[in-house]
């Protein structure tokens, strides 16, 4: 298991070994273990999936407050996603600030979102399969949503805006600066 820091407060970009011959390849996609010796000691309590039929889907930007804020690792079994983590911790001196990256089934590789960020992703493929686990369940009470063209955030959207396929919840959702955040 191979881990690279993305340069935003304890986001990593995760790739699991994989074990390949004439029949495919096997993959361990969760190791606890490994991550603990990686200094990552947490205990991730449900898995969910998301399928996108077509290209352009955007998911985000969402977050839990404490005390249901989840740490995530997200990986996709099946297309691409430009999967975007935005620093919401109001102290931090990267409060606003923005990384993403590509993620998908060819390159096997995951994303580590720590808790205190906003998380979201653009489908880059259709029928796009999301995996992702999460150290707290949902809970409605403490979900938030922040824009995904917040213009303080400016997070460059590799498809056109027009082109975007989102729901009326996360187009409705405020602005970094408006939002109830860490």
């Amino acid at each position: 298991m191979e881990m690279r820091e993305l340069g935003l407060g304890g986001v990593l970009e995760i790739r699991p070994d994989r074990h390949g011959d004439s029949r495919g390849f096997f993959s361990e996609t969760y190791n606890r273990s490994r991550l603990e010796n990686s200094g990552i000691r947490l205990e991730f309590v449900q898995d969910n999936f998301s399928y996108s039929r077509h290209k352009g889907v955007l998911r985000g930007l969402h977050y839990q407050l404490p005390p249901a804020a989840q740490d995530k690792l997200v990986r996709v079994s099946r297309g691409s996603i430009l999967d975007v983590a935005v620093d919401i911790r109001r102290n931090s001196p990267s409060f606003g600030a923005s990384v993403s990256l590509v993620v998908s089934a060819d390159a096997w590789n995951q994303i580590f979102i720590p808790k205190g960020f906003a998380h979201g992703f653009l489908t880059l493929e259709d029928d796009t399969e999301v995996v992702y686990k999460v150290t707290d369940y949902y809970s409605p009470q403490h979900d938030r949503a922040i824009r995904f063209d917040d213009p303080d955030i400016n997070i460059e959207w590799p498809v056109a805006r027009a082109d975007i396929v989102m729901s009326d919840k996360d187009r409705a959702a405020p602005l970094l600066a408006d939002a109830e955040t860490f």
